[in-house]
């Protein structure tokens, strides 16, 4: 609150733990009042109860919900209920405190040999984009420093499309938080990032953390069909290598996902971006449906072969030293 208040911000302290005056008279006006307002509250009890989070990490641990940026595919959009309010939870060392109890639990990094080398991993931006809060909160800080200070196989993982790195760079990370950074190629990051910082910043920003000794990795994501799909992703792993070149001792990583929607996130997508230009045919797309029922839209597996086979290749040439850790 402090930190809030030194910066000039408007700040109304709550009587009550109830948010009122976020809702508008249309969904847009409300979409706008709760990207606009950032909540400080407690963590619910049952945060404390640490859910799996495959493929990327053995266990979600959040530190905040909810994004002030703009980005039109958000993985948010049917997640979070309500309007899309950012809540940063103020119980901080508790939640920190909490993790011990998880070192060596987790079926993901822990058991599997392919990964064991990362530990148990912690991952601290499934609802969130940690840059996005971290000049207004230093929660991301405190947890490095968390981890930094633990003398076990453990990692703590995020992933931003920000480049704000300055605050990170000296600090007792130890190597045990691999910072990713959310990256696509320029016909997405020019259309569909809105409020985020430029994919040169982000990757220089990547730079400056693996020059720091942090692992960094890619999350390239959502990858997408746009035309000359491959000259555009091209350039990106380009700019990537180009960012990289002469960084010792490099720890890098790479997460391809590509794009997919669900019919609840397809709904309060088009409500919140109606003039959006994202391709969401559902004929277009091979329905998946998870274990509880739901269904998702990805692409056929003719086209998801097609990309796997050549980011597989491409990044093996252009990025040898970097391990893709899984695709979906």
């Amino acid at each position: 609150m402090a930190r809030l208040e030194d910066l000039g911000l408007e700040v109304e302290r709550l009587r009550g733990n109830r948010l009122t005056g976020v809702r508008g008279e249309t969904d847009r006006e409300t979409y706008a009042r709760a990207k606009a307002t950032m909540a400080i509250v407690v963590s619910p009890p049952a945060r404390r109860k640490l859910q799996p989070i495959a493929p990327s990490a053995d266990w979600r641990v959040d530190l905040a919900e909810g994004c002030p940026a703009h980005c039109q595919y958000c993985y948010l959009a049917g997640s979070l209920s309500g309007p899309p309010v950012t809540r940063v939870y103020a119980d901080l060392d508790d939640i920190l405190d909490n993790l011990s109890a998880y070192e060596g639990r987790g079926t993901i990094t822990s058991r599997r040999a392919a990964r064991q080398d990362e530990g148990t991993t912690f991952e601290a931006s499934c609802y969130t984009d940690p840059l996005a809060l971290e000049h207004l909160t230093g929660s991301w800080r405190r947890a490095v420093e968390h981890f930094g200070a633990w003398e076990a196989p453990v990692q703590l993982r995020w992933t931003t499309k920000f480049a704000d790195v300055g605050s990170f760079v000296g600090l007792p990370h130890a190597g045990r938080t691999r910072v990713r950074f959310s990256v696509n190629c320029l016909p997405v990051t020019g259309r569909f990032e809105g409020g985020t910082d430029r994919l040169p910043d982000r990757l220089a920003a990547l730079r400056t953390l693996a020059l720091d000794g942090y692992p960094v990795g890619l999350t390239i994501a959502p990858i997408m069909t746009v035309p000359d799909w491959r000259d555009r992703y091209g350039e990106l792993l380009d700019g990537v290598a180009a960012a990289v070149q002469g960084v010792p001792d490099l720890d890098l990583t790479a997460e391809l996902i590509t794009h997919r929607f669900t019919p609840g996130s397809k709904e309060v997508l088009l409500g919140w971006y109606p003039r959006t230009g994202l391709e969401m045919e559902e004929q277009a797309r091979s329905r998946k449906h998870g274990k509880f029922g739901s269904v998702k839209f990805v692409y056929p597996a003719e086209t998801m072969s097609e990309l796997r086979s050549w980011f597989e290749a491409r990044i093996a040439e252009r990025l040898p030293s970097c391990r893709i850790l899984y695709w979906t």
